[in-house]
């Protein structure tokens, strides 16, 4: 999925701030991601929470390894897609593929692999890296409404699902 340049986006911001570049505060912030879903009430379980804590922790232990300067973390949820952002001043972009004799750099491939799209985009001098994540609980319907349905008229957490067993079925290509 392919979500639109961050200048021309109208998600809304649920919540932004700055972070340190030290690890107790990308912990405290990828603990803040958590508990700012669950107070505003987002339809993610804690399987889900915890998919989005792990893939929040590898964007801003990146941003802290790679720039050693304060990044910031952005939520959006729109359009039934939680949004999150690490801002950085970094212009280097992120690497697609790990060097196969290191020991480590395949936090991105685990981000792939969780979230529903990720991807970056130049801002300022430095950059933004981003992934998105789908509900996996049934979405609250509008009063009056008789259901949250999906377009094929199941429930969003049944559409959730068969869009998760897809996305993660054999020889499925990404597009970004």
């Amino acid at each position: 999925m392919t979500i639109s340049p961050l200048d021309t986006a109208g998600f809304p911001v649920l919540g932004a701030w700055g972070v340190p570049p030290d690890e107790g505060a990308v912990v405290a912030a990828r603990r803040s991601v958590v508990a700012a879903a669950r107070s505003w009430g987002l339809p993610l379980s804690a399987d889900a929470l915890g998919e989005v804590e792990l893939c929040t922790g590898e964007l801003l232990a990146n941003a802290a390894e790679h720039t050693r300067a304060p990044c910031t973390v952005t939520v959006r949820w729109a359009d039934e897609l939680l949004r999150i952002e690490i801002t950085d001043a970094s212009p280097s972009l992120p690497r697609g593929e790990p060097d196969p004799e290191a020991v480590d750099g395949r936090g991105l491939l685990l981000v792939e692999a969780l979230a529903q799209g990720w991807g970056w985009e130049r801002s300022g001098a430095g950059k933004v890296v981003w992934f998105t994540y789908p509900p996996d609980l049934p979405v609250p319907a509008p009063s009056g409404a008789a259901g949250a349905r999906g377009c094929r008229g199941e429930s969003f957490r049944g559409a959730a699902a068969s869009y998760r067993r897809f996305r993660r079925a054999p020889g499925r290509t990404r597009r970004r």
